[in-house]
């Protein structure tokens, strides 16, 4: 729901965060465990998948996704963010920069549920609201130095 919000309501948020989340409903039941995304469904939600709707994206997006999500599997998310660096209303400017953050998980599925991982995951979630909508300098965990 995230991404949909993202591309349909301007700049109404300061910031998104999405979390393991479907991007394009065209690709997805071909890569997801999930035997209930048929193609009817498929073809039904063609028109309101997100992905469409990426040069509407205005505001910055913080991606999170772990590699081993099989119910939303990675493809989905790094869709997302390649969508969002060269499609999206603010995409990267001249020196390679972005509002828009990724964070991966290589050793989590749908759940962040490693005590290290959770605490990274809750600092970058923390320090990105922080920034975009407190207006604070967030400071990066130390691991993602």
């Amino acid at each position: 729901m995230a991404n949909w919000v993202a591309g349909h309501t301007g700049t109404r948020f300061r910031c998104i965060v999405t979390h393991a989340s479907l991007w394009n409903t065209e690709s997805m039941g071909s890569t997801t465990d999930n035997d209930g995304w048929d193609e009817p469904m498929r073809v039904q939600n063609e028109q309101y998948s997100p992905h469409r709707f990426v040069a509407d994206i205005q505001v910055p997006m913080l991606v999170i996704h772990g590699d081993r999500d099989y119910r939303v599997p990675i493809a989905q998310g790094q869709q997302l963010w390649y969508d969002l660096l060269t499609h999206s209303a603010t995409p990267r400017d001249a020196d390679g920069h972005t509002q828009h953050r990724y964070l991966y998980f290589p050793d989590e599925g749908h759940w962040i549920l490693g005590r290290g991982n959770a605490q990274v995951w809750y600092e970058t979630f923390l320090g990105f609201l922080d920034t975009h909508v407190r207006g604070v300098e967030a400071v990066r965990p130390a691991t993602l130095g």
